[in-house]
């Protein structure tokens, strides 16, 4: 299993920015995907979720009505809008799946993608 972040950056307060995760090495369609942060010295936050049809979504409180979770089945990939920045919204990001099978849990990580915002 892989995933692998892209499209993160520097950016102004008050912009937007578009992070993708491409997934391979499992059935991509049948799994949830989410997205974490993590800001140095704090524990790693849950930030968005998505189920595997896309068609239900959750967000952290105060990412509400900023940022935006989708997926394409068919390119394997999440993405993770995110509009009006804010400082922070500085961290690293990443992608996240998990499910558990007859052999047990399983979660998997990307390797992270970092997200500053300037003030």
């Amino acid at each position: 299993v892989q995933l692998v972040e892209s499209g993160g950056g520097l950016v102004q307060a008050g912009g937007s920015l578009r992070l993708s995760c491409v997934a391979s090495g499992f059935t991509f369609k049948r799994y949830g995907m989410a997205w974490y942060r993590q800001i140095p010295g704090k524990e790693r936050a849950w930030v968005a979720v998505i189920d595997s049809t896309g068609r239900i979504t959750d967000y952290m409180d105060s990412v509400k009505g900023r940022f935006t979770i989708s997926r394409d089945n068919v390119e394997k990939t999440v993405y993770l809008q995110m509009n009006n920045l804010k400082p922070d919204d500085t961290a690293v990001y990443y992608c996240q799946t998990a499910w558990s099978g007859a052999d047990g849990p399983h979660e998997y990580w990307g390797q992270g993608i970092q997200v500053t915002v300037s003030s």
